[in-house]
């Protein structure tokens, strides 16, 4: 009866917030005043406790697992995105939500790698797609490898076997989406084990003064690996690291290669069945799933454009997702599908805020896209990022200031605007520093570009280029066995939670404790 009462008392709660606010208005204010309320705030703790009370772990097996992979998405980015996309939307910032944080079950995962208390996304894919943590700029190769260790990273006790691979064991497909070249450092965990994530083409080999046919490339990797030559879907960029420096692309880019082979072409031919290769988002959106059977494209000599950028014909991340999505469920036993959205890494390393916000609601409307085409119920979606950056945000700006432009306060020691943002380090430190009669003095933010697409934001420290941050990062996940990313544990638990909820790979499943459940509707 008390059981009753009290889900009665919170069924009431939740409509009657939904009643005075709206079903989407609780979420989506477009004033500030409404947060004066303090009924407002009353009912929406009760609602959102009400969602979690009535939110049952999903115990199925999981038979489709999509990890999301936001590069160098930190806390701070995923707040600041959060009002930067609400703010496009014009609600109130701080009350918007991102896709993923839709999801009921948060965890942190601690990113340092072997030897480096800070991360990059190389050791990190080893972590999070392979189960092992390795050493800073190798890829999918155990702590034994060293950078530059050739030899090292062709032995086979020390290859490291990704979730992809487990995935293809369990006889499911695979497949990877990035938004950089496909070569770059997070997708080539799926397939690949390098001594140094450089060597995507045998060029980079080379210009590294090692030998490439003693130490195989990404790229060749990709088209010969194991792993690699069984994967369903490769959406990205780079062409440049595929085709000979005597050819050129659909669009009048050279290639790298200096072992005269177009591993576009030798993928093609090596398939059966029918294989696609697209260059431009009008042939991959005109691409029919249900007769494609394999799917690879390219497009861009390098990484994709960024969005704020984009040309008229480069797919976005999320009809990246839905292309892959659409192939590998084909696949009546699943799939394991990987997707990044790469370039929020990239905005922040330039100090480049606004194009990193931006990306960051790319990869969200990426995640909304992916809901959208799978079932909860045999889906496990997680989302994560493999490291940090050094981006704060700082001062006390007025709730639905603008999150990209400058702050609402001044500083109280010189008088001067700030922007809300910052960097630890970063860029072209002169321009927000100036010496003047051997006194250094802040420039005046007013006469900047803070705002505008392109704008690098202040920064502390002079570098060539802003650095990874090492805090721990959130994991978001949803579907079968979503409650088991909750806590705070080490990045290289996540692809064995993944592998329990769907029966797969070298450590304990669900399957191996007690009977399959799957689902049926």
């Amino acid at each position: 009866m008390r059981g009753f009462l009290l889900a009665f008392v919170f069924q009431f709660a939740l409509c009657h917030c939904q009643y005075k606010y709206g079903p989407e208005r609780v979420w989506n204010l477009r004033s500030v005043e409404e947060l004066k309320s303090k009924e407002f705030w009353f009912h929406d703790a009760q609602r959102t406790l009400f969602e979690k009370l009535s939110t049952p772990p999903n115990q199925y097996v999981a038979k489709n697992v999509i990890f999301f992979l936001g590069d160098g998405m930190s806390v701070p980015t995923v707040t600041a995105s959060r009002i930067f996309e609400g703010q496009l939307r014009g609600v109130v910032g701080e009350r918007n939500r991102l896709e993923f944080e839709k999801f009921n079950f948060v965890g942190l995962s601690k990113t340092y790698c072997v030897n480096k208390q800070v991360s990059d996304s190389a050791c990190t894919a080893s972590a999070y797609l392979s189960g092992i943590k390795a050493n800073y700029l190798t890829i999918g190769v155990t702590p034994n490898v060293q950078v530059n260790d050739c030899a090292g990273a062709r032995l086979p006790q020390n290859r490291l076997s990704s979730i992809a691979a487990w995935a293809m064991k369990g006889r499911k497909s695979a497949g990877v989406v990035t938004t950089t070249r496909i070569t770059h450092a997070s997708p080539a965990g799926v397939y690949a084990h390098t001594s140094n994530r450089d060597f995507e083409s045998d060029f980079d080999v080379n210009s590294f003064g090692e030998n490439a046919s003693k130490c195989p490339d990404i790229a060749q990797q990709l088209i010969d690996g194991d792993v690699g030559q069984r994967l369903r879907v490769i959406l990205g960029g780079g062409t440049s690291k595929f085709l000979p420096n005597t050819e050129k692309d659909v669009y009048g880019n050279q290639g790298q290669r200096l072992d005269g082979r177009n591993l576009i072409d030798e993928w093609q031919r090596s398939k059966p069945g029918n294989a696609r290769v697209v260059f431009n988002r009008t042939d991959l959106l005109a691409n029919d799933a249900r007769s494609t059977d394999f799917l690879f494209g390219l497009f861009n000599a390098s990484h994709l454009a960024y969005h704020l950028d984009d040309s008229i014909d480069t797919p976005t991340l999320a009809e990246m997702t839905e292309s892959a999505i659409n192939v590998l469920s084909r696949d009546p036993e699943g799939y394991f599908l990987f997707v990044e959205g790469g370039r929020i890494d990239h905005a922040h390393h330039e100090t480049k805020a606004k194009k990193a916000l931006d990306e960051t609601v790319q990869f969200s409307n990426a995640i909304k896209k992916a809901r959208l085409l799978t079932n909860p119920w045999d889906t496990l979606i997680v989302v994560t990022a493999d490291h940090g950056h050094t981006v704060s945000i700082s001062g006390y700006p007025d709730v639905n200031n603008s999150i990209a432009g400058l702050n609402s306060e001044f500083s109280d020691v010189d008088s001067k605007p700030y922007a809300t943002l910052s960097y630890a380090n970063g860029p072209e430190f002169q321009k927000f520093y100036q010496s003047k009669d051997g006194v250094v003095e802040r420039v005046d933010l007013t006469t900047s570009d803070i705002g505008d697409k392109d704008a690098r934001y202040p920064h502390g420290v002079p570098m060539s280029e802003e650095t990874h941050g090492g805090g721990d990062v959130a994991v978001y996940a949803h579907g079968p066995w979503a409650h088991l990313f909750t806590g705070v544990y080490e990045q290289n638990t996540i692809p064995f939670m993944m592998g329990y909820a769907s029966c797969l790979g070298p450590g304990m499943t669900y399957c191996d404790l007690q009977p399959k459940v799957s689902y049926n509707p």
